[in-house]
């Protein structure tokens, strides 16, 4: 299936990893030209190099998305190398998941109003466009609850996926579409579900055992999801949140 994607431009963010880097590696074998984004530099920069190794044009850009001005600073970057955006795709996460109140701070800063700092900065350039495409990373995690005290996380990730419904509400009038995905339990390595492996095998292995297909998920797995919502091909979804979690959530919705 063509998604016809080639020759557009998508912002990633928490790209230098797990889920945001399966995502721009998605996109480009598409032909999207990418501004990809994170925190750490030099994991970064090792992005960017396997991504052009693939025949991808990409501009890495370090950025905080809990700050206004590095917010600010990406986004012009962008403009100034490419001239527009046409996808933006909000996935970075603090992953602060104790029952604490920094946690609750960094959720909010960072999972929340990092969807909205970025979203307020493209917006004018997507309407000049005469449109584009919105996705915000939430997790199961907004729509199911677990047993744990990750009360900042669940209540930031469910506030994205109402902020991703008034958005296509909103903005769909301009041509531009916004929705969620709600990935279940992915598995990539560094990441939160290979620590837990190692050191609380009893929690993932109850984890495991939840989803149907009895493992978790991968990346790829999720972007290949993710891609398809901000592709043309998707241009009857807007203001939806889909769960990709191979069956693992419950609820009937």
């Amino acid at each position: 299936m063509d998604l016809e994607l080639n020759g557009k431009v998508a912002l990633v963010t928490g790209a230098s990893r797990g889920i945001g880097r399966a995502i721009a590696e998605g996109l480009a074998a598409e032909g999207v030209r990418l501004v990809i984004a994170a925190r750490g530099a030099e994991a970064l920069e090792e992005t960017q190099r396997a991504l052009e190794a693939t025949g991808a044009e990409v501009l890495a850009v370090p950025a905080d998305v809990g700050d206004d001005a590095s917010v600010a600073a990406l986004v012009e970057q962008a403009r100034e190398h490419f001239g527009r955006i046409d996808i933006l795709i909000s996935n970075a996460s603090a992953l602060a998941v104790t029952g604490d109140r920094a946690s609750w701070d960094a959720s909010l800063n960072v999972d929340l109003m990092g969807a909205v700092r970025l979203v307020e900065a493209v917006l004018p350039m997507m309407k000049a466009e005469g449109g584009g495409s919105v996705l915000l990373v939430s997790s199961t995690s907004a729509v199911e609850a677990a047993p744990m005290e990750d009360f900042g996380y669940t209540a930031a990730k469910a506030a994205l996926n109402a902020y991703a419904k008034k958005l296509a509400v909103v903005e769909g009038s301009h041509g531009i579409r916004t929705n969620a995905l709600l990935p279940g339990s992915t598995e990539f390595p560094g990441g939160g579900w290979e620590m837990i492996r190692e050191h609380h095998p009893e929690i993932y292995e109850m984890v495991r055992q939840s989803v149907p297909s009895g493992r978790l998920g991968t990346p790829k797995e999720i972007a290949d999801a993710a891609v398809w919502l901000v592709s043309p091909r998707a241009g009857w979804v807007n203001g939806a949140s889909l769960v990709v979690d191979g069956g693992q959530s419950k609820a009937i919705r």
